[in-house]
C-alpha cells in the first residue's frame, strides 16, 4: 500500500512537473526475474514484425485472435480479417520496421505492451514510401496455451 501511495505521488509528481513518465517493467521492480510470459510475448512481437517485413499472413493469423482488432495509423477501427485481407491484397505492405518495447506489463494471462516503431510503407498504402514514426500499444492474451494480440493501437507521431 506504501510502495503504491509513493509510486502514485511520483508519477503525479514528474507529470506536474513535464517529466516524461514512461516506466518499463523489465524485468518487474519486485523481482529480478525475467517471466516467462514476459519472454513469450517478445518472442511473439519479434514474430509478428518479422511476418509483416516477410508478407506472412499465415504467421500474422496465429498470432492474432479470431477477434482481434486494431486502431490503426490510418485512424481506421479494422478486425482481423480485414488486415489480412490488406495483406493479401497487396495494399498493407511494411518494407522496413523497428519496434521497440518501452513498456511491458505482466497481468496473469493478459499483458499490455507499449513502445514506438519506425516504419517504410509499401504496397498500395496511401502513404507508400513515406517513413513513419508510430506510438503502439497491443493487448496480448494467453488462450489455450498460446499468446495472441486480441487488440493494438498504433497512430502516427509528426515529427
Amino acid at each position: 500500500m506504501k510502495e503504491a501511495l509513493l509510486s502514485t505521488m511520483l508519477v503525479a509528481s514528474m507529470a506536474a512537473a513535464g517529466t516524461p513518465t514512461v516506466f518499463a517493467q523489465t524485468p518487474h521492480p519486485r523481482t529480478s526475474e525475467v517471466s516467462p510470459a514476459e519472454t513469450e510475448v517478445r518472442r511473439a512481437n519479434t514474430e509478428e514484425v518479422d511476418a509483416f517485413r516477410q508478407n506472412d499472413p499465415k504467421v500474422m493469423d496465429r498470432l492474432w485472435s479470431e477477434d482481434f482488432v486494431v486502431t490503426n495509423p490510418l485512424n481506421k477501427f479494422v478486425t482481423k480479417q480485414q488486415v489480412l485481407g490488406m495483406v493479401h491484397a497487396g495494399v498493407l505492405v511494411i518494407t522496413s520496421t523497428d519496434r521497440q518495447i518501452e513498456y511491458l506489463r505482466v497481468y496473469g494471462d493478459t499483458v499490455i505492451v507499449a513502445g514506438n516503431e519506425t516504419v517504410v510503407w509499401g504496397g498500395k498504402m496511401p502513404n507508400a514510401g513515406k517513413t513513419e514514426h508510430l506510438r503502439f500499444t497491443g493487448i496480448w492474451m494467453k488462450r489455450q496455451g498460446h499468446w495472441q494480440e486480441v487488440a493494438r493501437h498504433a497512430n502516427i507521431v509528426q515529427q
